[in-house]
């Protein structure tokens, strides 16, 4: 049995080595399993952004059994994101106060 795990760009952007690999090998890698395609994606996960083989939906159109996929997100941008938000929308109760209500 092969299955097929495609590459989704949240992990080639999350794992440098994974960015290599679809650089050099494509984004279609086969396995003889799935404890196989997982075992590999633990190998690029060492030391790098973590990522993981996730199935395909079953309703999924394409070739791939799996995804090799990865959370590609920054805390510290997302944060930012939100406070320029609340200050764009005009929102100045978020100014942090002491206990005893005064700023």
């Amino acid at each position: 049995m092969s299955v097929v795990v495609a590459i989704k760009p949240s992990a080639r952007k999350r794992n440098a080595k994974v960015g290599r690999l679809v650089f050099e090998d494509g984004t279609r890698h086969a396995f003889e399993s799935r404890a196989a395609a997982e075992r590999w994606a633990d190998d690029l996960s060492a030391g790098d952004g973590h990522v993981w083989v996730a199935s395909a939906h079953p309703r999924d159109d394409g070739d791939a059994d799996c995804y090799l996929v990865s959370r590609a997100t920054n805390a510290k941008l997302e944060a930012a994101y939100d406070k320029r938000r609340r200050r764009l929308r005009g929102d100045t109760g978020s100014e942090q106060e002491s206990l005893g209500g005064e700023p």
